[in-house]
């Protein structure tokens, strides 16, 4: 079998059927063609975020059969693993940290497929072809690093095989055990626990707020703009750049409706909060959320258990609500290893790296430990995950 490799510097140049028919991208939202081209259309990614699109396509005679989505960065931006400390060391050793090459779905911090391979290849030999692809192109160019963020554990080993490091952190996420509805999953919690989520549902509804949960073909145009608002507000109150505009949210909506879900919380009649998750078959991803005003327990509410809800009636298995989050918690989601594998070119930064993720892999399995110790459920309802 003859495969080619070549850069695609836009995925518009590339046939969505034949994208989406990748193993990966036809089952994670994130990685289909209408998410990661909607970005190249949109302006969400580019020279004015620091994200080139460098896709590397993998193709026989024509048509592609596997791909990596891939961009040069000039910043660190929008990656959600956090390497500020390692560009920091470049900078203070006289060496250019960026531009740097990085594997990774921008501004979504979610584990899926980052080798995408049509079905019927030999996946241990073209997943090496690409990898091996991804560093000599960062070789050539005379990139810093490669950097692929979030991959699942299938990937993981192929890249840990092929010399890339791995680096272990984690996110709270939620399982869902057969619930029946959500006062049997908090049927499930001690009684301190369950009284205090409870009463924070509670005040939600005590202070007059409705919610609605609709999906992509639900949402008017003056809905998305709404949402949209409250985005760009929750960037400009805590000092980041709101890179998604109005048009991707739409979008989305437009390309890919039965996998998007936005919440929207009403006070006398006017919006006031919103909640946009994405969704696949099984699983909810939390992604952006926004409000106009401060209502107590509004967050919880949107953020977490309308989603918990909308899980367990559309029995999806697991909710992902993003990043960080030590308060998720106390609300049921489970702290669970995430991943990120590395490549440095200075062989002497690679060495002291490697052996920093080592010392950091051990301390991150005893915080996750330590935070398993606070989840609210009986003793011995919890499960590992």
């Amino acid at each position: 079998m003859d495969l080619q490799l070549r850069i695609i510097p836009q995925l518009n140049d590339i046939p969505a059927v034949q994208w989406d028919a990748l193993s990966g991208a036809r089952d994670n939202p994130f990685l289909s063609h209408a998410f990661l081209a909607g970005l190249e259309i949109h302006g969400c990614v580019g020279p004015q975020w620091g994200w080139y699109p460098q896709h590397l396509g993998l193709f026989e005679q024509g048509r592609l059969v596997g791909a990596v989505p891939m961009y040069r960065k000039t910043n660190s931006y929008g990656e959600l693993v956090f390497d500020h400390a390692w560009a920091d060391a470049y900078h203070r050793a006289g060496v250019d940290y960026y531009p740097k090459l990085v594997v990774a779905v921008p501004y979504s911090p979610v584990t899926g497929g980052r080798i995408l391979l049509a079905d019927g290849l030999e996946r241990e030999a073209a997943a090496a072809q690409l990898i091996q692809g991804a560093r000599q192109l960062a070789e050539e160019q005379q990139l810093s690093s490669l950097h692929w963020l979030f991959p699942h554990q299938e990937d993981l080993a192929l890249l840990s095989n092929q010399g890339m490091l791995p680096r272990l952190g984690t996110q709270f996420h939620w399982h869902n055990h057969g619930y029946a509805d959500f006062d049997d999953y908090l049927g499930q919690f001690s009684s301190a626990k369950r009284k205090k989520l409870k009463r924070e549902r509670r005040r939600v509804s005590e202070q007059g707020i409705s919610i609605e949960v609709l999906h992509g073909g639900e949402i008017s145009p003056g809905q998305w703009q709404v949402f949209h608002e409250f985005y760009r507000d929750t960037f400009d109150k805590r000092g980041g750049y709101p890179t998604l505009n109005e048009g991707f949210f739409r979008h989305l909506g437009a390309q890919i409706p039965d996998n998007v879900v936005l919440m929207l919380a009403s006070y006398q009649g006017e919006y006031v909060a919103g909640a946009l998750s994405l969704r696949s078959a099984d699983t909810l991803y939390g992604r952006h959320w926004g409000c106009k005003a401060d209502f107590h327990s509004l967050h919880f509410e949107l953020c977490y258990y309308q989603g918990l809800d909308y899980c367990i009636r559309h029995g999806l298995q697991r909710f992902e609500p993003g990043a960080q989050g030590e308060h998720k918690v106390s609300r049921g989601f489970e702290p669970s290893p995430v991943w990120s594998a590395h490549w440095l070119a200075h062989p002497g930064f690679a060495e002291a790296v490697s052996g920093y993720l080592q010392q950091e892999q051990t301390m991150m399995r005893r915080y996750m430990q330590e935070l398993r110790e606070h989840l609210p459920f009986k003793h011995g309802t919890e499960t590992a995950t």
